[in-house]
């Protein structure tokens, strides 16, 4: 039998850039938090302007293809043009553009710049089938509106009645519907929304010569600015990570139904944590979680399109842009430079990433395109220290506060994480735990 996967949503260049809506964040790029750090974790690109919606959408599907199957509710019936295959190295530029990062600060010479001045920079940094068959189906209420053949696989476009119906014609046609689909199918259907069921087709795969599973895309007009996902908790097994990538013409997307956090940013956190950023990112972000009662949505990323500061990875070309569904840009991706005015592409995009199950997420995401074009990204900061013999008093003083500067790292990083503070300072090679008026003095180190 064919396990439903139900939906797929279960599915180093540092750059000064002004701009009058933003201020640059800059900094030595030197790693992200990939996607792959996560188990379960399924992809989604949406274009969207007006009512115009193209979806992308990667699967984390392992197993034998055979064994493979998408199921999609979608707000109308679509042409085959409507469907296509997308290409899974555009989505990877998209998620590494965009994943979180980790950037390198430099402490100057605080005797070759005055020392409020270098505090003051530090805070910039942060800011065809049988009659039989057909007879069957309808009886069952269930309605073959379109069937095709794109690349790789084989599409069928379904209505229904009601969703018993629809649950013994999938099961009866090999698609194996866990129990609990009923409720969840019938909340669709009473939407009056169409299923969109992609199946692999094993001989055009071979004659194709792809090994591995593309991503599908779809485009349709529709007033609702969606993405069910609740299909894809019935037969989980725990949480599962989506990220969803946003390309939008007027500015950031949020989520109207669930909250929409933003992660910290801009914090200083330990240098050890270079060799284990991804550790790191990951119990950031189950943290974050966890606060949120584990029913938020994370704001990873947003930023124009046109540049990027630091980059994770060049931003995409207008040509990469266009095969996401892009339909409204003209003209090529443009990096700025300093002193060089870009071409406008119109192009935002807003990074989510949400975990989420049936308990904490019983609602399909409902999403707003907002007017915000402030740059945001979830960026983590490794800063040098000074290490010269220079003498003078700006010397002294920014040699006493680097203690005070390590202990508010590795409390940062204890509270971003939720590690051991002891085993955090043991790894910075900080005396162990204080005790008495010390532990008082680092207490109100940190509240202020």
């Amino acid at each position: 039998m064919i396990p439903v996967l139900i939906p797929l949503f279960t599915l180093v260049v540092n750059l000064i850039l002004w701009d009058t809506h933003a201020s640059a964040f800059c900094g030595f790029y030197v790693g992200k938090a990939d996607t792959k750090l996560f188990n379960k974790a399924s992809e989604v690109a949406i274009a969207r302007h007006d009512n115009k919606t193209v979806i992308t959408m990667a699967n984390d599907f392992k197993g034998d293809v055979k064994e493979f199957a998408m199921v999609v509710p979608v707000p109308t019936v679509l042409e085959k043009d409507q469907i296509h295959v997308g290409n899974a190295a555009v989505l990877k530029h998209l998620a590494d553009y965009s994943a979180p990062r980790l950037v390198e600060y430099f402490d100057p010479n605080p005797c070759q710049m005055p020392y409020p001045e270098s505090r003051a920079m530090d805070m910039m940094a942060k800011s065809a089938e049988a009659p039989a068959r057909l007879e069957q189906k309808k009886a069952l209420g269930v309605t073959v509106e379109a069937q095709y053949q794109v690349g790789e696989y084989d599409i069928l476009i379904l209505s229904a009645k009601e969703s018993h119906g629809l649950e013994t014609w999938l099961n009866g046609n090999g698609y194996k519907i866990p129990q609990g689909a009923s409720r969840v199918l019938q909340s669709y259907l009473k939407q009056n929304m169409k299923f969109f069921i992609a199946r692999v087709n094993l001989v055009e795969q071979s004659k194709l010569g792809f090994t591995h599973l593309r991503p599908l895309k779809i485009a349709f007009e529709s007033p609702k600015f969606m993405l069910p996902i609740r299909l894809g908790t019935v037969n989980a097994e725990g949480a599962q990570e989506l990220f969803i990538y946003m390309l939008t013409k007027q500015g950031r997307v949020e989520t109207t139904n669930y909250r929409t956090v933003r992660l910290p940013d801009a914090q200083d956190i330990p240098l050890y944590v270079k060799d284990k950023f991804g550790d790191f990112y990951k119990d950031l972000f189950t943290q974050q979680v966890k606060r949120e009662s584990e029913r938020g949505v994370f704001l990873e990323y947003a930023w124009d399109m046109n540049w990027c500061d630091p980059c994770a990875a060049n931003p995409l070309s207008a040509e990469e842009l266009r095969s996401l569904g892009v339909f409204w840009q003209d003209g090529p991706a443009i990096i700025q430079r300093r002193g060089v005015m870009p071409q406008a592409q119109n192009v935002f995009l807003t990074r989510l990433h949400v975990r989420y199950d049936a308990a904490h997420f019983p609602e399909d995401l409902m999403f707003l395109e907002t007017s915000d074009r402030n740059n945001f990204q979830a960026r983590y900061i490794l800063r040098h220290a000074w290490t010269g013999t220079d003498d003078c008093p700006a010397a002294t003083t920014y040699r006493q506060q680097l203690r005070e500067r390590y202990e508010r790292e590795a409390q940062t990083l204890a509270n971003l994480t939720g590690w051991n503070i002891g085993e955090i300072r043991h790894a910075m090679n900080l005396a162990s735990l204080p005790t008495g008026e010390e532990q008082k003095w680092y207490q109100r180190i940190w509240n202020n």
